[in-house]
């Protein structure tokens, strides 16, 4: 379910600067949730705001930056 691949992303995100690293440069939601697919997570971009509420500026943050991450 999607829920669940967010949810691993955001655990794996934490634990692994490189796939942090790589997330913190996708220039867009659209290129953030394609190169998550890409690293085998699956989940659309309807489903990632779904599961985080996240706008387009909130986006624009690090993902270390993300409460609770």
């Amino acid at each position: 379910m999607a829920k669940e691949q967010v949810a691993k992303l955001f655990r794996e995100a934490q634990i692994d600067p490189g796939l942090r690293d790589t997330l913190n440069a996708a220039p867009s939601p659209e290129s953030f949730v394609a190169m998550a697919n890409q690293k085998g997570f699956s989940f659309t971009i309807k489903e990632w705001r779904d599961m985080t509420n996240f706008s387009v500026e909130e986006f624009k943050c690090e993902l270390s930056e993300i409460p609770g991450i």
